[in-house]
């Protein structure tokens, strides 16, 4: 058992499948009491009633008040795990970016906005980002994807180096492929590039309590994101020339 979850009011958001109730069954065998959000109200009742939480559905954006009362008024774990994987370029639509942003992004600042002043008076709380290997690299044909997930972990890391001092955790989840609903959705891209090493959403939970017994800020469920981060930053015009091949891959299996 991991004793800083045990007892802790948590709130998972996009828990009603994959990583989100991966996560949520997680918390609730350390001992935590656990709320489960997600946009659809019967997939989150289910995934509460198996593990003996709480269901808040609705928009992420704005469950933190109905959460904090659902909990007895503190909370101490909170998961920022909903996510869109807009696909497309440059080209795709407005409401697709406005999308990606709100909920990729956005809903994690609302989230803190709400947080981060009690956790400051208490000098504790923890915030979960759930943001993903795109979010340090990137992924071909998924601009809105890409650019929001690279958002989710500078806000991350923005929280983390301003409120460490404070005693309050971060922490930023950065998968590739997990075998869930949203990896179906990228298609022959996903095919390409995330299949193939693919783990469970299981696979991320246990990956995210290492990093919470080890104090880590990165949690890296595939290791091999780290080589492909550290070329990145040691050479990019060899990064995005390898990247390159890769999208002149897919384009040719179109």
């Amino acid at each position: 058992m991991v004793e800083a979850v045990q007892g802790a009011g948590v709130v998972v958001t996009g828990a009603g499948g994959g990583i989100g109730a991966a996560l949520a069954r997680r918390f609730a065998a350390e001992g935590a009491r656990v709320v489960v959000n997600d946009l659809d109200a019967d997939k989150a009742k289910a995934v509460a009633e198996e593990i003996g939480g709480i269901a808040v559905p609705g928009d992420a954006s704005a469950i933190v008040p109905e959460a904090r009362d659902a909990l007895g008024g503190t909370v101490d774990v909170y998961c920022a795990n909903a996510g869109v994987g807009s696909g497309g370029s440059e080209a795709a639509g407005e409401s697709v970016w406005a999308l990606a942003w709100d909920v990729n992004v956005m809903a994690h600042v609302r989230a803190a906005e709400a947080l981060v002043p009690e956790w400051l008076e208490r000098g504790s709380g923890r915030f979960v980002s759930t943001v993903s290997a795109a979010g340090l690299l990137t992924m071909i044909g998924a601009a809105p994807y890409s650019v929001t997930k690279h958002g989710a972990y500078a806000f991350a890391e923005w929280l983390s180096l301003t409120y460490r001092h404070r005693g309050i955790k971060v922490h930023a989840i950065c998968p590739q492929g997990v075998r869930t609903d949203m990896l179906d959705s990228t298609g022959s891209a996903g095919d390409l590039v995330l299949k193939p090493t693919a783990i469970e959403p299981q696979d991320v939970a246990e990956a995210l309590f290492r990093g919470i017994e080890e104090d880590r800020f990165l949690i890296l469920p595939h290791p091999e994101v780290a080589g492909f981060y550290q070329a990145r930053a040691g050479d990019p015009d060899r990064w995005l020339t390898h990247m390159n091949h890769l999208q002149q891959k897919w384009e040719a299996a179109q």
